[in-house]
């Protein structure tokens, strides 16, 4: 009897030690489980609380550009060739006229619907423009002819920035032709160059001769914009016989229909006297939409070439 009262109560001993385990490892487990959850909210809290404390980051701008100033205008524009230029005999065939259109590269929109119209149009594209690669690749497919339109420095700089790519009066014969050989390069299929503004850089024979020996290496005519009556480019162009010419009119500096309308009739004029002409637009919607009342007749007076079946080397 004595033997199985201590069994028995040893079975309890072991049965409350059981029991107490069994307990302490609840509560631990139910610590730990409370201990994990605290530490989620607080992570939880922690974040949301950096989040509020943190500012609030600026929304990505768009890409922007600045659209460079077309051209800058000579004040007086009434001799158009000077009076020592012998009228050619007017030939039996159509004369020939050439349009260039001007600072392409910046406006897409308008230079594409330049690319609509039934004509033979030049572009003249704007090193490293943003729009520059699409539409010299629309335009070549179409067959018009591609020029570089070359930035130099206006009589008005730096109060008038031609742009960050221009070429200056005050750079070394070495930045000069660096800065020309960049340009040149930017521009792919080009055929010739006319410049940029440039009222002051053409004047300065030095350079011009300069310029003009660089596009002699490459091949490639020279159309003077002409935005300054003391321009020395025709006797630099001579000087190294580049294949040459200048501009007749300019189309549509006043962005009005009617004096579009006139400045078309003028340039049909010259070259009726002439034999041939140059004109230089710029992609303004006012311009396309009198191109496209305009051309039609305008075709039948007189044909519409590349300007280099303009240019020539002066004798």
């Amino acid at each position: 009897m004595t033997i199985k009262r201590k069994k028995t109560k040893q079975k309890k001993i072991f049965s409350s030690k059981d029991k107490a385990k069994k307990t302490y490892l609840k509560k631990a487990i139910a610590g730990l489980s409370l201990l994990v959850l605290l530490v989620v909210v607080a992570g939880f809290l922690a974040h949301h609380l950096l989040l509020r404390t943190q500012p609030a980051q600026p929304a990505k701008k768009k890409q922007t550009f600045k659209i460079p100033v077309f051209e800058i205008y000579p004040k007086e524009d009434k001799v158009l060739r000077k009076p020592d230029y012998k009228p050619k005999p007017v030939p039996k065939a159509l004369p020939k006229v050439a349009i260039i259109i001007d600072d392409i590269g910046y406006e897409r929109r308008v230079a594409e619907k330049f690319l609509t119209l039934d004509a033979v149009l030049t572009f003249s594209v704007f090193p490293h423009s943003p729009f520059q690669q699409r539409i010299i690749r629309k335009a070549h497919a179409k067959g018009f002819e591609i020029m570089l339109h070359l930035p130099m420095e206006p009589n008005e700089y730096p109060e008038v920035d031609p742009g960050s790519d221009a070429l200056l009066t005050s750079m070394s014969p070495d930045e000069l032709i660096d800065q020309l050989n960049k340009n040149l390069d930017a521009v792919p299929l080009i055929k010739g160059v006319n410049n940029h503004m440039g009222s002051k850089m053409t004047t300065e024979s030095t350079q011009m001769y300069q310029i003009f020996s660089v596009l002699k290496k490459r091949g490639l005519f020279f159309i003077d914009s002409l935005t300054t009556s003391e321009s020395l480019c025709k006797p630099s162009a001579r000087l190294l016989q580049i294949p040459f010419a200048q501009r007749d009119v300019f189309l549509d500096h006043v962005q009005e229909p009617d004096f579009i309308r006139r400045q078309i009739k003028e340039l049909l004029r010259i070259a009726e006297i002439h034999g041939t002409a140059i004109g230089i637009a710029h992609p303004h919607e006012v311009t396309y939409k009198v191109f496209l009342e305009e051309l039609p007749e305008l075709q039948k007076k007189v044909r519409l070439v590349p300007a280099s079946s303009i240019v020539e080397i002066i004798g």
